[in-house]
């Protein structure tokens, strides 16, 4: 194995490894007392529909961490209001808002919300559905090339 090979197998291993440490947060934080999946009342959150759009927009207050669901399309996010630490495969940053950027797909992040924060998020869909919807652009697993399927099941 050349140092090209290495480094290379190097990268794969610390971003699977990260991937497991995310999964392992999200798997402890659903086993908490009182935690959360999607809308309550501590984060609304608001749904838009434009031709061709599905917006969601949610509030999340400060001190709360949330691990994000694996996107299977690209798509836009905006943090709106806030500023959060984000973790993710590619590494750790802090976002304040306003910030926009194109979130890649297959992606999981483990967010800390230093602060009151709004996020919104922009979907290509036709559907107006929202279980439709949800079925349509998030996956149970990571969708590259397999090397990190099964992560949720081994958790469990």
């Amino acid at each position: 194995m050349d140092e090209v090979d290495r480094v290379v197998q190097t990268e794969i291993e610390k971003r699977h490894e990260t991937r497991r440490s995310i999964m392992a947060l999200q798997h402890t934080i659903s086993k908490t007392e009182g935690h959360w999946e999607g809308d309550s009342d501590n984060c609304p959150l608001t749904h838009f529909f434009a031709p061709g759009v599905y917006v969601r927009q949610i509030f999340v207050p400060a001190g709360t961490t949330v691990v994000t669901k694996i996107h299977r399309y690209s798509h836009v996010a905006i943090v709106a209001k806030g500023r959060v630490h984000v973790v993710t495969e590619d590494g750790t940053e802090i976002i304040e808002a306003p910030h926009t950027w194109v979130v890649n797909p297959s992606g999981k992040k483990a967010v800390y919300h230093e602060t009151d924060t709004i996020w919104i998020t922009v979907h290509p869909t036709e559907e107006t559905d929202l279980a439709k919807i949800e079925r349509d652009i998030i996956s149970e697993d990571f969708l590259d090339d397999g090397s990190s399927g099964g992560l949720k099941r081994e958790l469990e």
